[in-house]
């Protein structure tokens, strides 16, 4: 029996420490393991080092050369070099007018303050109305660069417009680094961003308006946002660096601040942005902590934004600000429930109708008790664009005649198939979705995702950027199959993530894995189409479409707007300094940049008062009485009035969205729907009986001026009838 005990006790003895060695092996094993190949790290980091500054060359390379390609394309185009300033300027149309005539008051002011104050409180442009341009029309790139210009000594070796259109084209150049980036952040070789950059240049008619208007807020505001997504990927990525991951928050925070001040549709473009981490959230896909400190960022930069933005109430009613707040309120009420069990799959749903819940209440509160202007134009447009609710009302129908609030041509289809883009988004698109599926699927069965997927896993929908990537670009697209203007935010998108797809490897690998491969080696094969696709898609776009390209650059242009010239210096040289101009929206934007003169409407359409300006103006072109135009143009001070002879006499563009068919549509001189009764006016159309010079039109109007494209006619104080 003693001898018995002895080892019973020595094996008790031993059973006590064994969980300790276990721990201290398993501590010297990680220890061992980390640096066993001494030379295998120095490698290694050589590597990555060589990967990395070769890409980030061809980033910067590809930006610079891109933003050189716009500089070396608008020269040929417009022979700005060769022109006078007031030919410059006629350039620039519509509202990109207004923005760089604000950028020129900028330089003109005797101090910055001074300038500031003059555009704050703003009632030389428009007349009878004192506006806020810097809110209204979001004037914050023009207050920059102009303290840039002046700040940097620019004005002593450069013209004020080249110092402008350099600012937005290096900015262009951003924009594209940043889709490089992006790339090659989720697909892991800069590969991918080359030919991010490719399809972006070569579809840039559906990328980017930046060649027909250079100050237009979205080209100043998207490539922040593009910075911004770029960063964004990489915080969502797992097992990030913490150094990086802070680096990337930070730049989120700028980005999104500085997006937010650029454009005033911006919250609207991050409103659909929180949508798709609420999607990642809901599903959880990623971790609730860092999409939590997302929407923190987004708070913080409305409400910095609304108090710098003199108070902007658009912000406090955005849909974002509701989202995010119900988004917070509905963490707050979150019930800790174990992951997997049926409690937490009703749970989800729960916080799913919660927030939705939550969010349309708080918008109704936040619009009821703080005083703001709602964009009743907006809503009823997409009333009638949706097809619920019918109307006659001019603006209306002019908004849904223009062709970037119309749905998609075939043409835009037929371009991006042409480029091989579309082909390859779809594929990459489905291969994408399907596995993010499998990935929900997998959740609501209960079964744990792995924290570091591997290449032989061939599951790309279990990366959490890459399933906000695929969430964002349906709902982008989805808007852009709407309204067509809504691509030059969704194409850009489009390049990037077909390039990422077809450089990645583990896309084929899930493709793979579906496929159950076995005939080759699905790792390998993989590996060789992730670079073998790209290098074919490469070179058959470099022999068709880079000879294009150098052709555009070659072939020379000339923009010759001789009648604009001509009507230009007349007013500088023969209207009155106090004088008032009423005309087309178009034509007062570009009076407004090359004369400086007063004007009674503007070619913006985010104020209503503007839009019953332009309506009431646009009168000129309609069936009505000379007393009756007359009485409008007087009710704003107007001393002069331009008749487009391009307007009065349109015959190009589709029949029923010309103006002088949308006007009488608003006035009831044609049928527009069945049943309606059919009304004749007994006045000729205004802008052809003016021209004849008889009574009554000659009592009320004088013609002072004319060339091949223009009539002015001065407005008469006092008036003589004659027979």
């Amino acid at each position: 029996m003693a001898e018995e005990e002895g080892p019973t006790v020595e094996l008790r003895q031993r059973k006590k420490p064994k969980s300790s060695e276990n721990k201290e092996s398993a501590k010297e094993e990680k220890i061992n393991d980390t640096p066993v190949p001494e030379r295998a790290p120095k490698y290694v980091l050589f590597q990555r080092f060589a990967k990395i500054f070769i890409g980030c060359l061809a980033a910067l390379t590809s930006g610079m050369m891109y933003a050189l390609y716009l500089s070396a394309y608008h020269e040929r185009k417009f022979w700005f070099s060769s022109k006078q300033e007031l030919e410059r300027e006629i350039t620039f149309q519509g509202d990109s007018a207004i923005y760089y005539s604000y950028y020129k008051d900028m330089l003109k002011a005797p101090s910055f303050e001074r300038g500031v104050y003059e555009l704050t409180h703003n009632n030389k442009t428009v007349s009878l109305k004192t506006i806020n341009a810097v809110q209204q029309m979001s004037l914050y790139p023009e207050l920059i660069t102009s303290v840039l210009y002046q700040a940097t000594g620019s004005n002593e070796i450069m013209e004020p417009v080249y110092f402008y259109i350099s600012i937005v084209f290096g900015l262009q150049g951003i924009y594209v680094i940043a889709l490089f980036v992006t790339s090659w952040l989720m697909s892991g070789t800069w590969l991918a961003g080359m030919l991010t950059v490719a399809w972006f240049i070569i579809n840039r008619v559906d990328t980017t308006r930046i060649e027909y208007s250079i100050p237009l807020r979205e080209n100043w505001a998207l490539p922040y946002f593009a910075c911004q997504v770029a960063a964004l990927t990489g915080y969502l990525k797992s097992n990030l660096h913490a150094n990086v991951q802070r680096f990337c928050y930070v730049l989120i925070n700028v980005s999104t601040y500085t997006f937010m001040m650029m454009w005033e549709y911006s919250h609207y473009l991050l409103f659909l942005q929180a949508i798709s981490l609420f999607l990642l959230d809901i599903f959880s896909l990623e971790q609730n902590d860092k999409v939590y400190e997302v929407y923190k960022i987004y708070i913080f930069s409305l409400f910095l934004g609304y108090l710098l933005q003199f108070e902007n109430p658009a912000l406090l009613v955005s849909p974002l600000l509701s989202l995010v707040a119900a988004l917070m309120l509905a963490k707050c009420l979150q019930l800790n429930v174990k992951k997997g069990t049926f409690v937490a799959k009703i749970m989800k749903v729960i916080n799913f109708y919660l927030v939705c819940t939550l969010t349309v209440t708080l918008n109704i509160i936040m619009k009821i008790f703080v005083p703001h202007k709602e964009n009743g134009h907006m809503l009823k447009f997409l009333e009638v664009k949706f097809g619920l609710n019918m109307t006659k009302n001019f603006t209306m129908n002019w908004l849904l005649c223009q062709e970037s609030l119309q749905a998609p041509s075939q043409d835009f289809f037929l371009r991006l198939t042409q480029s091989s883009l579309l082909p390859f988004y779809i594929l990459v698109l489905v291969i994408c979705f399907l596995s993010m599926m499998q990935v929900i699927f997998r959740r609501i069965n209960g079964k744990s995702l792995k924290e570091t997927v591997t290449l032989e896993d061939g599951r790309i929908g279990e990366r959490p950027e890459i399933i906000y990537h695929v969430i964002h670009t349906i709902l982008l697209g989805s808007l852009a199959m709407v309204i067509e203007g809504l691509k030059y935010i969704w194409i850009p998108y489009v390049c990037m993530l077909a390039a990422f797809g077809v450089c990645s490897p583990e896309l084929w690998m899930t493709l793979f894995k579906w496929l159950r491969l076995r005939t080759v080696h699905p790792v390998l094969l993989a590996l060789i189409l992730s670079m073998a696709v790209p290098t074919i898609i490469g070179l058959s776009l470099w022999k068709e479409f880079f000879p294009r390209l150098m052709t555009e650059l070659t072939e020379l242009q000339e923009f010759y707007d001789p009648d604009t010239v001509e009507l230009m210096t007349w007013i500088k040289r023969q209207a009155p300094v106090a004088a008032v101009f009423a005309g087309s929206p178009q034509l007062m934007g570009a009076i407004k940049l090359c004369t400086g003169w007063m004007v009674t409407s503007l070619p913006l359409y985010n104020d209503d008062d503007l839009l019953k300006r332009n309506e009431n103006i646009y009168q000129i072109y309609s069936k009505r009485s000379a007393e009756d135009i007359y009485k409008i143009l007087t009710s704003y001070k107007a001393n002069y009035l331009i008749v487009e002879d391009a307007i009065c006499n349109e015959v190009g563009t589709m029949r029923g969205c010309r103006v002088k068919d949308l006007l009488d549509i608003a006035n009831g001189h044609v049928v527009c729907e069945e049943g309606d009764k059919l009304t004749y006016s007994k006045y000729g159309r205004f802008c052809h009986e003016v021209k004849i010079n008889y009574s009554p039109y000659v009592n009320y109007f004088t013609r002072v001026y004319w060339n091949r494209s223009y009539f002015v006619y001065k407005i008469n104080t006092v008036i003589s009838f004659q027979s």
